[in-house]
C-alpha cells in the first residue's frame, strides 16, 4: 500500500522488470508519498514535514557560511522540479522551464510569509497528485509518456523520489546549520 493509503496498482505489485535498484527506489517513493488520510493526529510527521515546520521566518532566506542555498531557494526548487516533472507526466502540451534558471528563485529570501505558505502547500498538492497518478488504475507505469523520449510514469515517479529525498537531505542539513534542528 502506498503511503497515500491507496494500493500500488496490481502491474507494479506483480511486475518481473524491476530490478532491486527499482524496487528500492520504489520503496523510496513509498516512504516519501503522502500519508494516509485516516493516520492518528498524535503520529511522528512525514519527514518532508518535519523539514518545514516551524522554521523561523526570519530563516528562511539565509544561507549558511558555506552553502550555496536558502532553505527558500531548496523549497522553491523542490516545488518548481515537482510541479515539472508531475506536469510532464500528464500533460502533452507541458513546457519546462529553462534550466537551471527556471528551476530557482529569483532571491535567496521569500518575497513574505504568505509566499513561503503557498509553496509549502503547492509542493503538498503536487506530491499528492502524483501519487494519485502513480495509484490510478488506469495509469500504465511501464508505458512511454507520448511526448517524452522514452521516459515512464514509473520513472518519472521514482525520478520525484530521488528528487525530493536529496533536497529534503539538503534542507534538514541547512536547518542544522542554521541552529534550527532539533
Amino acid at each position: 500500500m502506498l503511503r497515500c493509503g491507496l494500493e500500488m496498482p496490481h502491474a507494479v505489485q506483480k511486475c518481473d522488470k524491476y530490478t532491486h535498484r527499482e524496487r528500492s527506489r520504489l520503496n523510496r517513493w513509498r516512504r516519501l508519498a503522502p500519508p494516509p488520510p485516516s493516520r492518528p493526529a498524535h503520529c511522528r510527521p512525514r519527514p518532508r514535514e518535519a523539514a518545514v515546520r516551524n522554521l523561523p521566518p526570519a530563516l528562511r532566506g539565509k544561507r549558511p557560511k558555506g552553502a550555496e542555498h536558502s532553505p527558500w531557494e531548496i523549497l522553491e526548487h523542490l516545488r518548481i522540479a515537482q510541479w515539472d516533472i508531475l506536469e510532464f507526466s500528464r500533460d502533452p502540451g507541458h513546457q519546462s522551464p529553462e534550466w537551471p534558471s527556471g528551476y530557482w528563485p529569483a532571491t535567496p529570501a521569500p518575497p513574505s510569509a504568505a509566499a513561503w505558505d503557498k509553496s509549502v502547500r503547492a509542493f503538498r498538492r503536487d506530491l499528492k497528485s502524483m501519487c494519485d497518478l502513480v495509484a490510478a488504475p488506469s495509469t500504465d507505469l511501464f508505458g512511454k509518456i507520448p511526448q517524452g523520449d522514452g521516459q515512464t510514469i514509473l520513472r518519472e515517479a521514482l525520478l520525484l523520489a530521488d528528487h525530493n529525498a536529496y533536497h529534503l537531505g539538503e534542507f534538514v542539513l541547512i536547518r542544522r546549520l542554521l541552529g534550527a534542528w532539533k
